[in-house]
């Protein structure tokens, strides 16, 4: 009696039906979003030796504007890519879409380490958030199509922790490189270098993971229809004609446009959000260490940024349990809650250095963690394979699309709130929106993934 309970609690695992080729996806969705999280990372980590090699004295003197120009040009390229590669992953494939955006990302970081001028970088930083917007959208769809329903959140959750562990890569590396200067004051070049790794990579992808059986056969019967719903109707009337361009399919269809436009504004809020909290927090905490006359006062920064990043590594591990025990919009609420808590105790509350390292991975678990990795979980739920990689981009990057300008304008932000911690506070405050928008949506807990 017993060995036949242990045999039906043992069938009764998530991991159950996980085959090798499983994994492999979720192994190359998971290397390709460590990529992305090294190179949004790098740069910012690098970004003032970086400024200081190519800009001349007298630009110098508006350091904060070539700053946040060169954040802000590569996630605006981010957020372009991302949208573009998310379409034609609907129509070549994801597999063949993540092998040029991971490819042509690594060419251009590679050739950022020998940007000789202002101009030239930014370009580059363009071209390389071009290339790899899209790797993340293709993942995604990727496992979800490929993974079985029970095991489907685990893995979108694992798989988003791949942007955590690559945030903690391009710390511990540029550590190594800012203590040793291999290359003295150009040593951030070898950060880009660095980057270039990844084409490696390419290889294990082209032979080691398969395309979406999912996505062909839906192309193979041409179900267009953006939803469940709209693909009943669409069997009933048995239209003819070509394919519909996907990303009209998203707003022409009224229950497809209303879940694009809920989906989107969380997306909006989630990044509005994080850039106040995350972007802010490490010049915050210095600013705490120096008022407290501690020595070495920038490395309490450095090191608040990693403890921030471990609360949202934990958050993507364990999200996909969650969200699978209590259901999605739940599972959004509590996370959007917390973001909201999280912020006014790290902001309002929280006056040294001590008191902040214990509250950074709370504060990251939240709105970094929780905030972010609904989008891996949840939107893919809500759309048809044949437009579920263009869904999910336009949510996922039609953020970055508005969150690109607020690195350039973030000085007159903090000045006309009044200083960090009350910018931070206002700019959370949009938290609150998460609290309602999740209710407007359905809940696909217990639904499989839409045909």
């Amino acid at each position: 009696m017993n060995r036949t309970a242990s045999a039906a609690g043992a069938r009764a695992s998530w991991r159950d039906g996980l085959t090798p080729m499983h994994w492999k996806v979720l192994a190359g969705g998971f290397l390709g979003w460590v990529f992305d999280g090294f190179e949004a990372i790098a740069l910012i980590m690098v970004l003032v030796p970086m400024l200081h090699s190519l800009l001349s004295p007298a630009q110098l003197g508006d350091f904060p504007v070539y700053a946040g120009t060169a954040i802000g040009i590569t996630l605006l390229g981010w957020g372009l890519g991302g949208l573009v590669g998310g379409i034609m992953a609907d129509y070549i494939g994801r597999k063949r879409m993540m092998l040029w955006s991971v490819l042509l990302y690594a060419v251009f970081s590679g050739l950022t380490a020998f940007a000789d001028g202002f101009v030239v970088l930014c370009l580059l930083r363009f071209l390389t958030g071009l290339a790899l917007g899209s790797e993340w959208s293709t993942g995604i769809s990727l496992l979800a199509e490929t993974w079985p329903r029970n095991a489907r959140a685990k893995g979108a959750g694992f798989l988003q922790s791949g942007f955590g562990w690559g945030t903690l890569l391009a710390s511990v590396a540029w550590y190594v490189l800012s203590t040793t200067h291999p290359l003295g004051a150009q040593s951030w070049r070898l950060m880009f270098v660095l980057g270039a790794l990844p084409a490696l990579f390419v290889l294990y992808l082209r032979h080691g993971i398969d395309e979406s059986e999912k996505w062909r056969e839906a192309v193979r019967a041409r179900r267009w229809a953006p939803t469940e719903a709209a693909a009943q109707a669409a069997r009933a009337a048995q239209p003819a004609g070509g394919r519909p361009f996907s990303l009209s399919q998203l707003f022409r269809d009224p229950q497809a446009r209303r879940r694009t436009v809920l989906t989107t504004l969380l997306s909006i809020i989630t990044t509005i959000g994080w850039w106040a909290i995350s972007s802010w927090l490490p010049i915050y905490t210095i600013g705490l260490a120096k008022a407290q006359g501690l020595a070495a006062a920038p490395v309490w920064g450095a090191r608040v940024s990693i403890s921030y990043t471990v609360g949202a590594i934990i958050a993507y591990m364990i999200a996909g349990f969650i969200a699978d025990a209590i259901g999605r919009r739940l599972f959004m609420f509590l996370g959007f809650l917390g973001c909201l808590a999280s912020t006014v105790v790290t902001y309002k509350l929280t006056h040294s250095v001590g008191t902040m390292m214990i509250v950074a991975p709370i504060n990251g678990f939240f709105t970094l963690g929780c905030a972010y990795v609904w989008m891996a979980i949840y939107p893919v739920e809500l759309f048809t394979s044949t437009v579920r990689s263009t869904a999910i981009s336009v949510v996922f990057n039609a953020a970055r699309l508005i969150a690109w300008v607020f690195p350039i304008i973030a000085g007159t932000l903090i000045r006309s709130f009044g200083g960090i911690s009350q910018a931070a506070l206002i700019m959370g405050s949009v938290y609150v929106l998460g609290l309602v928008l999740p209710w407007m949506l359905p809940e696909t807990v217990h639904s499989g993934l839409p045909d």
